[in-house]
């Protein structure tokens, strides 16, 4: 069971590993350092992204991209926010499938968010290859908002349909 608490824990959790990783990272590894994990498949670099998920508006200046990286992102994490809040006390497996999900996307977006007001893009690191793709930079935010976007539509795949009244 899952309550309030622990659900605004992971995300605490989430929030607290990606400002760790990101800070660590903007410490140790330079722009132009490539730090080999396994060779044509995981690397650590040190990117900025002032856009949104892969870079999309990377290039874009001007008040449209603040009111759409920050504006449109502040309203859903509020949202979420709601919805972590709001929720009941999780009983069954499902709903604490659920609420894990909500909180690791919550932390997850706090930590993007943060660094979009904070310091108007956000440090990705991790870098990954599958054969000659390579797959767009990202972070422990980025990570965590897609596992918990992975387990939500598990969690909504594998729900019993409730009989209607």
């Amino acid at each position: 069971m899952i309550e309030r608490g622990v659900r605004f824990a992971i995300s605490g959790a989430v929030f607290a590993a990606d400002r760790g990783s990101k800070y660590w990272i903007e410490q140790n590894v330079s722009a132009f350092d490539t730090l080999t994990v396994i060779p044509g498949v995981f690397h650590i670099i040190h990117a900025q992204n002032r856009g949104a998920a892969f870079g999309f508006l990377n290039q874009n200046e001007g008040h449209f991209r603040v009111f759409l990286l920050v504006g449109v992102s502040s309203v859903i994490l509020a949202y979420v926010a709601l919805q972590l809040w709001r929720m009941p006390k999780a009983m069954w497996p499902q709903e604490s499938l659920t609420a894990a999900a909500l909180a690791m996307v919550f932390g997850g977006a706090l930590g993007n968010l943060f660094d979009r007001i904070f310091r108007g893009s956000v440090t990705d690191f991790l870098q990954v290859f599958i054969g000659s793709y390579e797959w767009p930079s990202f972070n422990v935010a980025d990570s965590a908002i897609t596992v918990g976007a992975c387990l939500l539509f598990l969690a909504l795949w594998r729900a019993k349909p409730q009989p209607v009244t």
